[in-house]
């Protein structure tokens, strides 16, 4: 089968799927047991050093958003960074690494910005032999009011500096893990770059409240009555995630930059398309804590069936492929034509189609006296919602036509009447004439 072994920043792991640093690594326990259920490697929960003791709540520390059948589409947690004593992780992470060489294990960090801690709890972390750190530039709530996580990575000075600052005192990799709470991620990645980072990682939790309570006028989760902002993530965060990693790969300063990609990765196909988009690893949260340790599995099995099926040898042949592609809306083919197809055959008559074009679209979809649906090419723009929005899979397609050719269903010939975008008079970044 294809090879999937990873070797991130020289960090080795037998695949690209390492656990987040979140909850599901913790302590030692949990860690042993993702090893045991086929993990490539884990980021351990942020440290922190000792001083004021961190207290979580005892309270809920999850908000959930759920879709129609209970499946857990994102997470908000209000969860800080560990609340163990720094030398218990740093015994068990040793412990853990000893026993498992051949795994990646990677400590998260977060101290405040003086140079003197970074250099302190980096020395101690470094005595475990671990593979390298994780700097959490990205936690959004608890930690971001004093001083720390994206308080720290929304400033790119400060990125730059305390990278620069963790490059000086330890001889390990260190990752510069992103928020995704800024106006445009290229600006701490290039930052994290001049920092000397050798990788960063995004995208952490977006600041977010899931939902009111109500009956009390809470937010949630609740605590005794009062709410705040937590971080969301899961699955309705994969497609920020992917735009933010793409921008990352295809930004001429950073491209070069290593990535570890985070956000919603619920499958193996999640993790090919971050892969595609220039990641070097996986990072999973979401998924472990909804349907434990074992979701690796179908991971692991279903990106090499996919990688043979495909013929590509190794993660190299993936990694980075859909990058080129990835480009500004100018430079986008307006002479691209397409034109929505219904198979009746497939078809169950639930009018959700019909329904969506003709109050919100172009009214390009008529229904017969017996509810036959049928697509007007004259009005149809192929906007792509009647796919979108009909439950079954593969009724409605997308059929393209080239321009010049006769519509046989119209018989009109397609033109290409628009022509080219990055030379239209109507768009103001054309080049000028010469």
């Amino acid at each position: 089968m294809a090879d999937i072994r990873s070797d991130f920043v020289g960090v080795k792991s037998p695949n690209p799927f390492w656990l987040a640093s979140a909850p599901p690594t913790d302590k030692e326990y949990n860690v042993r047991r993702a090893f045991e259920a086929g993990w490539g490697g884990v980021v351990w929960k942020t440290l922190g050093l000792d001083g004021p003791p961190i207290v979580n709540v005892n309270g809920p520390r999850y908000g959930v958003v759920h879709g129609a059948d209970r499946r857990v589409l994102g997470l908000n947690n209000i969860e800080l960074i560990t609340d163990r004593p720094l030398q218990t992780n740093l015994d068990e992470i040793k412990s853990v690494k000893r026993d498992y060489s051949d795994r990646a294990v990677v400590v998260s960090l977060m101290v405040p910005c003086e140079e003197p801690c970074w250099k302190d709890i980096l020395a101690r972390v470094e005595e475990t032999e671990c593979d390298g750190v994780e700097l959490n530039f990205g936690c959004p709530h608890g930690m971001s009011e004093r001083g720390m996580g994206s308080a720290v990575g929304q400033v790119p000075d400060y990125i730059e500096m305390v990278t620069r600052w963790c490059k000086t005192h330890t001889e390990m990799p260190v990752i510069v893990k992103l928020t995704p709470n800024i106006t445009d991620i290229r600006y701490p990645a290039r930052a994290a770059k001049k920092g000397g980072a050798d990788a960063v990682s995004l995208i952490n939790t977006v600041q977010s409240i899931t939902s009111i309570n109500l009956d009390t006028f809470s937010p949630e989760p609740e605590i005794d009555g009062k709410g705040s902002h937590g971080g969301y993530c899961g699955p309705a965060v994969k497609p920020i995630a992917l735009s933010m990693v793409g921008h990352i790969a295809r930004d001429p300063e950073t491209s070069d930059l290593p990535i570890s990609a985070i956000g919603g990765i619920t499958t193996w196909r999640d993790g090919a398309e971050f892969l595609a988009m220039g990641a070097g690893n996986l990072q999973v949260c979401t998924a472990a804590m909804t349907y434990g340790f074992r979701v690796v599995t179908e991971m692991v099995e279903g990106l090499k069936f996919w990688m043979d099926s495909q013929g590509h040898p190794d993660l190299a042949a993936v990694q980075g492929r859909a990058v080129p592609n990835f480009t500004e809306w100018q430079h986008l083919n307006l002479n691209y034509v397409t034109k929505a197809r219904i198979d009746e055959r497939a078809c169950i008559r639930c009018g959700r189609c019909f329904a969506a074009c003709e109050d919100t679209s172009h009214q390009a979809i008529t229904v017969s006296d017996d509810r036959v649906f049928s697509v007007l090419d004259e009005e149809c723009v192929a906007c792509n919602l009647c796919v979108n929005v009909c439950p079954v899979d593969g009724c409605i397609t997308m059929e393209r036509l080239t321009p010049g050719t006769i519509d046989q269903r119209t018989g009109q010939t397609v033109s290409g009447k628009h022509g080219d975008w990055t030379t239209h008079p109507n768009n103001p970044m054309r080049e000028p004439a010469k």
